[in-house]
């Protein structure tokens, strides 16, 4: 094998790696402005079957565990929130070849600001869990996003 293609496959492979790793960042930075303007069909099919929500205070506090209650808390969230600007403030992710975990502060500006710690896990390039928990002493560099 001459020293080019070794060279061209190993960036191949580097670049997938990366590519494999670096998504879950996108697909929940994607999930966050799908909540805030209220797209529930981006929303929903970011989701395991199997997922669970785990809502940590504020008036929808709760654990859901199946699509239709997860369906459901979103969608009177966005009934009652209408669309929102967001802020997205030190997204950090951890990964390995089991699954990724994104961490970020979310700060959501509607009627008032909603200040949350977000965690989610992906698994197989879907939500498994995520932790929605309310923060209103969170700080958020804030902005459009």
């Amino acid at each position: 094998m001459n020293t080019k293609f070794r060279f061209a496959a190993a960036a191949m492979v580097l670049v997938a790696t990366r590519a494999a790793f670096a998504a879950p960042v996108d697909d929940a930075r994607t999930h966050f402005q799908a909540v805030a303007s209220g797209d529930m069909a981006i929303v929903m099919r970011a989701y395991a079957d199997n997922a669970r929500l785990e809502w940590v205070g504020g008036p929808l506090d709760g654990s859901y565990a199946t699509p239709e209650a997860i369906r459901g808390v979103w969608e009177k969230f966005t009934k009652s929130q209408g669309t929102l600007k967001l802020s997205v403030d030190k997204v950090e992710e951890s990964a390995n070849p089991k699954g990724s975990t994104v961490s970020a502060n979310v700060q959501f500006d509607g009627k008032g600001p909603i200040k949350v710690r977000y965690v989610l896990t992906f698994r197989e390039g879907k939500i498994a869990s995520e932790t929605w928990q309310v923060d209103p002493k969170l700080n958020v560099a804030t902005g459009s996003y």
